[in-house]
């Protein structure tokens, strides 16, 4: 009972979405602009840099409070300690979060597509894994200029860390949740996905070392 209560705490929480609530203080809803995605990628070219930035503050920060601060809430005098696995407890604070950020009850289940949280969460559980994706993401983007395919490239490279990195590996309940966060990942880029085959996908020009001078 705990386990679940904890996971829906960790869904409400995610359900704050920074995007939406840096768009009210402009006077704006962020979803109705550019892609209509209501994460940091659309943010960021529908509203600039400093408003994206302030999003995906509040973004990562829900992610690691879910993780850091939910699994020790003390209910009805049952401390989170009694639960036998406490990685199960953290993972399922994991999933609660990024599943309120993708589909935030509170904005008619509309919302992001999970990194901006997942990078909070992996900075609670995994900062090597967080470490190696990050860097795996610059690398892509600087090399294609897509920031929907290195973030999927990103999501794609946290089962092979935890594998390689994490103790136990992909046989934990974080090794499982790495391969199910990697697929999710995917999925919510699907729309990107689409747009790359067709060729018409925006690319971050200015990051690419290889562009086209024109």
């Amino acid at each position: 009972m705990e386990l679940l209560i904890k996971m829906i705490l960790s869904y409400l929480l995610g359900s704050i979405s920074g995007s939406m609530i840096m768009g009210k203080m402009k006077g704006v809803d962020i979803r109705e602009m550019g892609s209509g995605n209501a994460g940091g990628t659309n943010a960021f070219r529908s509203m600039g840099a400093v408003f994206a930035m302030a999003v995906m503050f509040i973004d990562i920060l829900k992610g690691f409070i879910a993780v850091i601060l939910v699994p020790s809430i003390n209910l009805r005098g049952i401390l989170a300690e009694n639960i036998m696995n406490m990685e199960v407890l953290y993972i399922s604070c994991s999933i609660g979060v990024v599943l309120g950020h993708v589909y935030p009850v509170y904005y008619g289940f509309k919302g992001g597509k999970g990194a901006g949280t997942m990078i909070g969460v992996l900075l609670a559980l995994f900062p090597i894994g967080l470490t190696i994706c990050l860097s795996s993401w610059i690398i892509s983007l600087i090399i294609t200029g897509y920031v929907g395919l290195s973030t999927i490239m990103a999501g794609i490279i946290l089962p092979i860390s935890a594998a390689l990195y994490y103790e136990g590996g992909l046989g934990t309940p974080f090794g499982i949740f790495s391969i199910i966060i990697s697929l999710f990942i995917i999925y919510t880029h699907k729309s990107n996905i689409k747009r790359m085959f067709k060729g018409n996908e925006n690319r971050f020009e200015k990051a690419m070392i290889f562009r086209k001078n024109t």
